[in-house]
């Protein structure tokens, strides 16, 4: 079997498959564009027929005929019912755009290349083996990584837009939106938008959902309704199942005194500023007298307040986007002093302890190489949630510890058989240091992110 896998270490399978995963685990989310869209599509239509090809050889004709029709069938309209029937079951997702077919082609060069002889000689055949298997499983996870589901961003407050001049033939055929027409007006209530992952879910980046929405709405229903100009002031009152709404538009875009009524009471009062919320909002209880009371600047909340029968039950101060970068720096400044303090440990230990060493067995010394990438994976992960920036999911999550095993392996045996160990406190301390390494590194991606 080793033989037919050699492919899958050969050295355009490994780049199409590096540029798969950092694609969707960092390039989609920092430039998120028509490129990184599309980047996954040329990368996976080359890897995925050779990898099952080597897998299944005397099927490989039926492999690739079969990849090119389900990929089309994937990115057509018509493959949604069947993600609707899985999805409860499965976390998958996918969005419509057969401009995606253009990496098709893909296939093509995948099978002239499967035929090629390009192979990558990995040393020893034991190394060879390991090295095969191991990206047989970074494969398959790149295959189930690709199709992650979009995620959600929601609104805190109501959100609505108006169109002019609709004639959207079915109001009844998006869940994340409502239509409510108006004679020659479509006013449209958000009550979510399907994002990709953010950075961090806050105000900041709700705003950037909102920046452009009535444009963006406009895209999704595909309707010859047109943009209304700002400057043009609209009064409307919508019946919705949550209450009467009283709006105020500017051109497309709420701006102005907000109010829900349900009952004859008022449940929801507060001001846009061109579709961000501005200045003081209150929430009222259909039921009770209890109220929240937040504070927004330029869309973002900065402070809420709860009561309880007319009387202050809480009150709290909340990050804005320019805090959060604030109180990143101050993390990093923390995570630094920790690793020079660490460096300085092993530092004097190492001289204590010369000519002395701390001395393990062969065996040990290669089960220690292997162990510990997976224990420096766990002290990331206890780092990252102490400093409360933990938020990867499953996929995230297996990526990093195969970053982890990948970096800390080799290095590991650099500081074993090479620097080698004075005290057995060290694999602590080295652990811990090549830890808070990684966590530094995560940070100033993610404060990068942030910033942008």
């Amino acid at each position: 079997m080793y033989e037919r896998l050699k492919i899958l270490v050969s050295p355009l399978f490994l780049f199409f498959l590096v540029v798969l995963i950092v694609n969707d685990f960092f390039l989609k989310s920092a430039f998120h564009n028509m490129i990184t869209g599309k980047l996954s599509d040329f990368s996976g239509l080359f890897i995925f027929p050779i990898f099952w090809s080597a897998i299944f050889p005397k099927q490989k004709l039926w492999i690739f005929i079969s990849t090119a029709v389900l990929f089309a069938f994937w990115k057509s309209e018509y493959s949604s019912l069947i993600i609707q029937l899985v999805k409860p079951y499965f976390s998958i997702g996918r969005t419509v755009d057969l401009s995606d077919l253009i990496a098709l082609p893909m296939i093509l060069f995948a099978w002239f290349y499967l035929r090629s002889s390009l192979q990558l000689s990995v040393g020893s055949a034991l190394t060879a083996r390991l090295s095969t298997y191991f990206i047989s499983v970074v494969a398959i996870f790149s295959f189930c990584a690709t199709s992650q589901p979009r995620y959600i961003q929601s609104f805190d407050q109501p959100q609505y837009v108006l169109l002019k001049d609709p004639s959207i033939q079915s109001l009844n055929s998006y869940d994340e939106l409502e239509f409510y027409d108006k004679d020659s007006l479509l006013v449209v209530k958000i009550n979510y938008l399907y994002i990709n992952r953010p950075v961090k879910n806050d105000d900041y980046n709700k705003n950037q959902s909102v920046k452009n929405l009535d444009l963006a709405i406009l895209h999704l229903i595909a309707d010859s309704a047109s943009l209304i100009p700002s400057g043009k002031i609209t009064f409307l009152t919508v019946n919705t199942e949550q209450g009467i709404d009283s709006l105020r538009f500017n051109g497309g875009r709420l701006d102005g005194r907000f109010v829900r009524t349900k009952g004859g009471k008022v449940i929801i009062e507060g001001f846009y500023k061109m579709g961000l919320e501005d200045s003081t909002w209150t929430v009222r209880d259909s039921m009770s007298t209890d109220k929240v009371v937040q504070t927004f600047v330029n869309g973002e909340a900065t402070h809420i307040k709860q009561y309880r029968h007319d009387k202050l039950r809480s009150s709290s101060n909340i990050n804005t986007r320019s805090d959060t970068i604030f109180n990143i720096y101050i993390q990093l400044i923390i995570l630094v002093i920790c690793m020079g303090g660490i460096c300085f440990l092993l530092y004097r230990n190492y001289r204590k302890a010369i000519p002395l060493r701390f001395k393990l067995s062969l065996f040990w010394k290669l089960l220690l190489c292997f162990v510990a990438p997976f224990i420096v994976w766990l002290f990331y992960i206890g780092v990252m949630l102490l400093l409360m920036n933990y938020n990867q999911d499953t996929f995230e999550a297996f990526a990093t510890g195969i970053f982890i095993f990948v970096v800390v392996c080799p290095l590991m045996f650099v500081i074993i058989f090479g620097i080698k160990l004075r005290k057995d406190i060290d694999i602590f301390l080295y652990c811990l240091l090549l830890a808070i390494a990684f966590s530094i590194w995560t940070t100033c991606v993610t404060l990068e992110a942030l910033s942008n």
